[in-house]
């Protein structure tokens, strides 16, 4: 009996301007290289004049290094509910703020200092 490949097939995505994204080096990568996947920020996009495929330029954040010429086939979006998870779901009940990330703790921190009224309600 023939086996079938199941294949994923992944919604177009449009990148703009400052959009945070996971990029991979797919030649580091298969080579087996480190330092193939890292994380940008979307500078701009453009189309190539003989492909006519989109793609974008990034800087890479940890090094803010320019990468040019960036296949989107190859780039995930990095959510803001993502980076924010932590503090989204820190434990505001606890008496303890070692509890918290220190993620939420700068947030709360910072949030205090500004002004009390954007904090929610306690019932």
């Amino acid at each position: 009996m023939p086996q079938h490949q199941t294949q994923t097939t992944r919604p177009k995505v449009t990148y703009a301007k400052g959009d945070v994204v996971l990029f991979r080096d797919v030649e580091r990568y298969w080579l087996g290289q480190p330092g193939h996947t890292f994380v940008g920020r979307v500078e701009r996009f453009w189309t190539h004049a003989d492909t006519r495929k989109v793609l974008y330029d990034l800087t890479e954040l940890s090094g803010n290094r320019a990468r040019a010429g960036i296949d989107p086939a190859y780039m995930r979006l990095l959510p803001a509910t993502d980076a924010m998870h932590d503090i989204d779901t820190a434990p505001l009940r606890e008496p303890d703020t070692g509890a918290m990330t220190p993620a939420a703790v700068a947030w709360l921190r910072q949030h205090l200092a500004q002004d009390s009224s954007t904090l929610p309600v306690r019932h």
